[in-house]
C-alpha cells in the first residue's frame, strides 16, 4: 500500500472515534434551541481562524508533536493567543471592521514562503494509538453531557433569572468591541480593570461572524474551549508520564471529574471545577496556562524553545488577562523546581527564564488588568471553610463579611472541641478532593530521579491549594487558586497511576469499586439540628464508611498477592478515586440532563421578555459609543438593602451606562464591610451623579436632563417602571421611540430640555 494512502487512512481511523461526540454536540445545540445557521458560522470561524493559524504558528514556533490530535489541541491554544494579537491591535487603532483579515496575514507566510510550507504536514514523532482518540472521544463526550446541561439556560429574550455575571461578561464582550482605552461598562467614564480577555475573545468571534454575542457565550464557546483545555492537559501528562493513556486520564479526572461525596448530600466547593459556563474567565485561562505549562516541561527537560521565547511573554500576558489567579500558582511551581535545583547544586537557568517571563506576564497583569476583586484579598488561614454547611450553621454564624484576623473568628473564639471540629472538616475537605490531590501523597514514579516536571506540577498544584485555604474574599473569588490547578492535580494523579501500573487486573478492579461505591453508596442527609455534635458525626459517618473499604480493600489484596497486594494497594486506591470522581460527574450531569429541575420562573423577580426586547432594540438601534441612562440598579429579590449587580441593561442592550450597577467596582469592593454590609449592597460610588441620574427619571426637570445629555454626554434613558417611579413627564422632555411593557426608551436630542 503506498505510504500517501496509509496515512490517509490512518487520519481517517483517528478522526473515526470523534464522529459521536460531535454529532452529540450538534444534538445539544440544536434542541437547546442555537440556530443552525449560527451553529455552522462558528464552526467554520473556529476552524479558519483559529485552529488553523494556531496549529501553523504553534509548529513554526515550538515544532508539531508528532500527531494530529496533540497539534490541533495544542494549536487551538495558541490560535486563541493569535487572535486575541488581532484583537487588541484592531481594539488599539479602531480597526475591528478588518478582524475578519487577521487570520489570512498570519496564514499566507505559510502559503508564501517555501520553507513554512512544511508546517501544513505534523512533524516527525511517535503517532498516538487509536486508543488515544476513542478515550479523548469519551472525555468530550462527557463534556458534551456537561454542557447539554448548562445548556438548559434559555437563550433570550425570555422571561428568566440569569446568574448576574452572565449579565456582567455580555456587556464586558460589547465594551471589548469598541476601541482603548476600555471603559466600565456599567459606570461610563471609569477605567476598566479586569481580566477581560476571555470576553474579547467572544466578542472578536461575535465581530466576525456577526453571530450575537448571547449565542456565543450561552451556547457555542465554551465547549471548544474547554475541549481545547483537556487536550492541551492530555498532552501535559503524555508528555510527563511517557504513557499515552494517562493523557485521558488525566483529561477526564481534570475537566469532567468531580470532588468525591462519599455519600454526603451538602455542597460546601466539592462543585469546584476548572470550566464553567457562569465563570468565561475561568474557562478560557486553562488551554493557555495549560500551554505554558508544557513548554515550560520541554524546556525544562532539555528542549529547546527557539522562537517559542518570543511568543512565551505574550503568553503569559495572555494568562494574566484570562484569569489574574493562574499564573501565581504556575511562578511558584517554577519557584520549587528553581530551589529543587539549588539544592542539588545545578544552576537552574532555564527556570530563571521561565519564571522571568510569568513574573513580566503577572506585573503585566497588574497594571493593566487587576482591578475590583485581586484588591481585597487579605491572608486567613482557613478562610474557606466559611462557605462550607457544617461551619456556616454552626461556628460561623458570627464570622461577618469581613476577614476579622489572621484565623474565623468562629475558630479563634470556640472551645478546643470546636477547633477539632474544625480540624475533621479540613479533612474531611481535602478527603472529597483525592482524586486531584492524591498525587501529592503518592507522587510519581519517575524514569529520571531528578525530572524537574514533578516539583514545577506538584508546587503548582499544592500552591493553587494553599492559596486557597489561606486567603481572604468576601465572595470567596480564592477558590479561584484552587479551580484553575485542578487540571495539573488531574495530570499528576495520571502521572503517578502511569507510573505504578504494572498490568490491568489491579486498576481495572480499583476503577470498577469505585465506580461502585460512587453509585451505591448510602446517603448521609444533613442533620435535622444544624450543632457541632450533629455535624461531626455526618461528616465522620461518609469517613468512615470510605475508611473501611479502603481497609477491607487493602487487605483484600495482601491476602491475595501478599508482597505484591502490597504494591497494588496505591494504584487501586489511585484508580478507585479517578472512577469515583468521573462516575459522579457523569451520573449527576446525566441526572440533571434526564431530569431537569422543574423550571420555576419567579416573575416578580426575573427580567422579562418584554425587558430583554426593549435592551435588544436598544442595542440595534444605539450608535455603538453612545451612553444610555437607566434607572435599573438592584436586583430584583426580597433584601431591602439594593443589590448592585443588575447587568442586564449593560449586557443586553450593549451600551455604556452612566450608572447601572456598580457591584464590581475598585470602590465597591474596597468598601466591604462598611455598616456591616457586603460590598455589593455598598451604595454607588458618585452618590452626587447616582442622585442626578435618578432625578431624571422621578422629577424629569429640563435642567437636569440638558446636565445629563451635555455634561455627561447621555443620549438614551432606557426607564423601567419595575425598577422605581418614572415620572410621566419624561415624555415632554426627551423623545419617546420605544415601549415594550414596563419599559419605555426616549432619546436625548439637542432640543430635549
Amino acid at each position: 500500500m503506498a505510504p500517501s494512502r496509509r496515512e490517509g487512512l490512518r487520519v481517517l481511523g483517528a478522526g473515526l472515534p470523534w464522529i459521536v461526540p460531535v454529532a452529540a454536540a450538534l444534538w445539544a445545540l440544536l434542541d437547546s434551541g442555537t440556530p443552525g445557521h449560527d451553529v455552522g458560522l462558528y464552526t467554520a470561524y473556529l476552524l479558519a481562524a483559529v485552529v488553523l493559524p494556531g496549529t501553523l504558528v504553534f509548529r513554526a514556533l515550538l515544532g508539531s508533536r508528532g500527531n494530529l490530535p496533540e497539534d490541533l489541541g495544542l494549536g487551538t491554544a495558541t490560535g486563541l493567543v493569535v487572535m486575541l494579537g488581532g484583537w487588541a491591535l484592531g481594539a488599539a487603532f479602531g480597526l475591528q471592521a478588518y478582524l475578519i483579515a487577521w487570520p489570512v496575514l498570519v496564514v499566507l507566510p505559510f502559503v508564501a514562503v517555501p520553507r513554512l510550507w512544511r508546517h501544513w504536514r505534523r512533524g516527525p514523532g511517535e503517532p498516538l494509538p487509536a486508543g488515544w482518540s476513542w478515550a479523548m472521544s469519551a472525555v468530550t463526550l462527557m463534556l458534551v453531557l456537561w454542557a447539554t446541561m448548562m445548556f438548559q439556560i434559555p437563550l433570550p429574550p425570555t422571561t428568566v433569572e440569569y446568574y448576574p455575571d452572565l449579565y456582567y461578561h455580555l456587556a464586558l464582550v460589547h465594551e471589548m468591541t469598541r476601541s482603548m482605552p476600555f471603559q466600565v461598562p456599567q459606570l461610563a467614564g471609569y477605567t476598566l480593570k479586569y481580566h477581560y480577555l476571555s470576553d474579547a475573545d467572544i466578542a472578536t468571534a461575535s465581530m466576525v461572524t456577526g453571530i450575537a454575542p448571547t449565542t456565543v457565550l450561552l451556547r457555542l464557546w465554551v465547549l471548544p474551549v474547554a475541549t481545547s483545555g483537556a487536550v492541551v492537559f492530555a498532552a501535559l501528562a503524555r508528555t510527563v508520564s511517557g504513557r499515552w493513556w494517562a493523557g485521558p486520564v488525566a483529561a477526564a479526572v481534570g475537566f469532567v471529574g468531580e470532588a468525591l461525596t462519599l455519600g454526603a448530600t451538602w455542597g460546601g466547593f466539592s462543585d469546584a471545577a476548572p470550566v464553567s459556563v457562569f465563570s468565561p474567565s475561568q474557562t478560557f485561562a486553562e488551554p493557555l496556562i495549560g500551554l505554558f505549562a508544557l513548554i515550560a516541561v520541554d524546556r525544562l527537560r532539555g528542549g529547546a524553545l527557539r522562537w517559542g521565547w518570543a511568543f512565551l511573554p505574550f503568553l503569559a500576558v495572555a494568562c494574566a488577562g484570562a484569569k489574574a489567579s493562574v499564573l501565581p500558582p504556575l511562578a511558584a511551581g517554577l519557584g520549587l523546581t528553581g530551589l529543587v535545583a539549588l539544592v542539588r547544586r545545578r544552576p537552574p537557568w532555564a527556570v530563571a527564564g521561565l519564571l522571568g517571563v510569568a513574573l513580566l506576564g503577572m506585573a503585566f497583569g497588574v497594571k493593566a488588568f487587576a482591578g475590583g476583586g485581586a484588591s481585597v484579598l487579605e491572608p486567613q488561614a482557613l478562610a474557606v471553610v466559611r462557605w462550607l454547611p457544617p461551619y456556616i450553621q454552626t461556628l460561623g454564624s458570627g464570622d461577618g463579611v469581613t476577614a476579622g484576623g489572621l484565623i474565623p473568628y468562629g475558630v479563634r473564639s470556640t472551645t478546643a472541641m470546636g477547633r477539632l471540629f474544625v480540624a475533621g472538616l479540613v479533612v474531611w475537605a481535602v478527603l472529597m478532593h483525592a482524586p486531584r490531590l492524591l498525587g501529592l501523597v503518592l507522587p510519581p514514579r519517575r524514569r529520571e530521579p531528578r525530572d524537574p516536571a514533578l516539583p514545577l506540577i506538584a508546587g503548582t498544584l499544592l500552591a493553587g491549594l494553599l492559596a486557597t485555604w489561606l486567603l481572604f474574599h468576601p465572595s470567596a473569588s480564592q477558590l479561584y487558586f484552587y479551580t484553575g490547578v485542578i487540571p495539573f492535580g488531574g495530570v499528576l494523579t495520571a502521572w503517578s497511576l502511569a507510573g505504578r501500573v504494572r498490568g490491568r487486573r489491579v486498576p481495572i478492579v480499583g476503577g470498577a469499586a469505585g465506580v461502585l461505591c460512587a453509585l451505591f453508596l448510602p446517603e448521609v442527609g444533613e442533620p435535622v439540628v444544624p450543632t457541632v455534635q450533629a455535624w461531626a458525626w455526618s461528616l465522620a459517618v461518609p469517613v468512615l464508611r470510605a475508611g473501611a473499604l479502603v481497609l477491607a480493600g487493602a487487605l483484600i489484596l495482601v491476602l491475595g498477592w501478599r508482597r505484591r497486594g502490597l504494591r497494588a494497594i496505591p494504584v487501586a486506591l489511585l484508580a478507585a478515586t479517578v472512577g469515583a470522581s468521573v462516575t459522579t460527574a457523569v451520573a449527576g450531569n446525566a441526572d440533571r440532563v434526564l431530569r431537569p429541575p422543574a423550571g420555576v420562573v419567579r416573575e416578580e423577580y426575573a427580567v422579562s421578555t418584554s425587558e430583554m426586547r426593549a435592551a435588544f432594540w436598544l442595542d440595534d438601534t444605539a450608535g455603538r459609543d453612545d451612553v444610555v441612562a437607566t434607572n435599573v440598579h438592584c436586583v430584583r429579590n426580597a433584601i431591602k438593602v439594593c443589590n448592585s449587580r443588575a447587568f442586564w441593561v449593560a449586557g443586553l442592550g450593549g451600551r455604556r451606562t452612566l450608572v447601572e450597577s456598580w457591584a464590581y467596582t475598585d470602590q465597591a469592593v474596597a468598601a466591604n464591610g462598611t455598616g456591616g454590609l457586603k460590598y455589593f449592597f455598598q451604595p454607588a460610588p458618585d452618590p452626587a451623579v447616582f442622585d442626578l441620574n435618578q432625578r431624571v427619571f422621578t422629577k424629569a426637570a429640563p435642567a437636569d436632563v440638558a446636565r445629563l445629555r451635555d455634561g455627561y454626554h447621555v443620549r438614551w434613558l432606557f426607564a423601567d417602571a419595575r425598577a422605581g417611579t418614572v415620572s410621566p413627564k419624561l415624555a415632554a422632555v426627551a423623545r419617546l421611540r420605544y415601549r415594550s411593557g414596563p419599559v419605555t426608551v426616549y432619546e436625548l436630542s439637542r432640543e430635549s430640555g
